[in-house]
């Protein structure tokens, strides 16, 4: 690509004479060679920029920095750059409409037009999948379940019973989607079980990570809200309730009953105790540990959690105790202790 149409692919205006440099490939800041376009948008990596290489690189509009890199000036340099790796890209596999002789598809299923069924998919009587669906290999769709159209299942997914799954839902490698809550009474010093007799629904767009488990409710519905992003090894329990468009970060654990609102952040390992409620575009910092309600557009952090403008100040308060134990000896050594 030369650099005048990765210009024009980004919106970024060109300094003159150099419109016809190839551009060969992406890079980080760090690792791009000569050739390579890479991006700089946050501050902390200014001096990577400074020592980058790279022939181009993507920045903030603002940045007025001397740089061997041409600098391409736009509003928001991910966003820009996620063009440009797009345009790199090799081609996208494209998996043929059909049926892998390996697969066990019931008659009593119901597929769209343009379906991809990979090898050894089950699919179990009353199933219905849309219309350019795709099921890679090894997964397994559950009796009744409802499968909208456009939807990406990777290798080694799981569908439980009569769940249900909007457009354009993408659930990657080893998702399980339907399993039962985790509910027991003791009874006569035996753990019982209690039947989990509901469902999960995922709504239009939604992004499942790797070996991601949700459980069905005990009864009515799991719910995840349209748009809402959900990386790998997250555990959300039954009738946990998901708003539209959240995101929810690696490693994070939900207890059952639990209610999200839209736009809200959940970061990496997080937990979060049953039947509270996180209220619209709450932020939950990394490792926070939840147990009663965040209202809405709050930021907490910690175990427990905290307005972070506390946990801040507590913190600094506690790089402070050898100041003050050291303080203390000599106030003791003062009175004669």
């Amino acid at each position: 690509m030369r650099l005048r149409e990765l210009a024009e692919l980004v919106g970024a205006t060109l300094e003159e004479g150099y419109a016809d440099l190839d551009i060969t490939g992406v890079a980080s800041l760090q690792e791009a060679r000569p050739g390579d376009v890479t991006f700089f948008g946050n501050p902390r990596y200014l001096s990577q920029l400074r020592s980058s290489v790279a022939s181009a690189a993507i920045v903030p509009i603002d940045c007025t920095e001397q740089v061997e890199p041409i600098l391409l000036r736009v509003p928001n340099p991910s966003t820009a750059f996620a063009a440009v790796v797009a345009a790199f890209a090799p081609t996208e596999i494209v998996r043929e409409p059909g049926i892998h002789p390996s697969s066990v598809v019931s008659p009593k299923a119901q597929l769209g037009q343009g379906v991809s069924i990979g090898p050894l998919v089950v699919v179990e009587q009353g199933a219905v999948i849309g219309e350019g669906c795709v099921i890679e290999a090894g997964c397994l769709i559950g009796q009744e379940v409802r499968i909208g159209a456009c939807c990406h299942l990777y290798p080694n997914v799981t569908i439980r019973e009569r769940c249900i799954l909007g457009d354009r839902v993408i659930l990657q490698p080893g998702a399980v989607i339907g399993s039962c809550g985790f509910g027991y009474e003791l009874h006569e010093g035996r753990h019982e079980k209690i039947p989990q007799t509901g469902i999960v629904e995922i709504a239009d767009d939604v992004e499942i990570g790797a070996n991601t488990t949700i459980d069905r409710a005990r009864f009515g519905r799991t719910v995840i809200g349209k748009g809402s992003k959900i990386d790998n090894l997250v555990q959300i329990a039954h009738n946990v309730q998901i708003g539209m468009h959240s995101i929810v970060c690696s490693q994070v654990g939900i207890a059952g009953s639990t209610r999200i609102g839209s736009y809200v952040t959940l970061a990496g390992q997080v937990g979060l105790a049953g039947h509270i409620e996180i209220g619209d575009k709450a932020v939950i910092g990394a490792q926070s540990g939840l147990s009663k309600n965040v209202p809405s557009g709050s930021m907490v952090i910690g175990a427990p959690a905290k307005p972070i403008k506390e946990w801040k100040q507590n913190n600094f308060y506690i790089s402070q105790l050898h100041k003050l134990y050291e303080r203390v000896k000599e106030l003791e050594k003062l009175v004669g202790r």
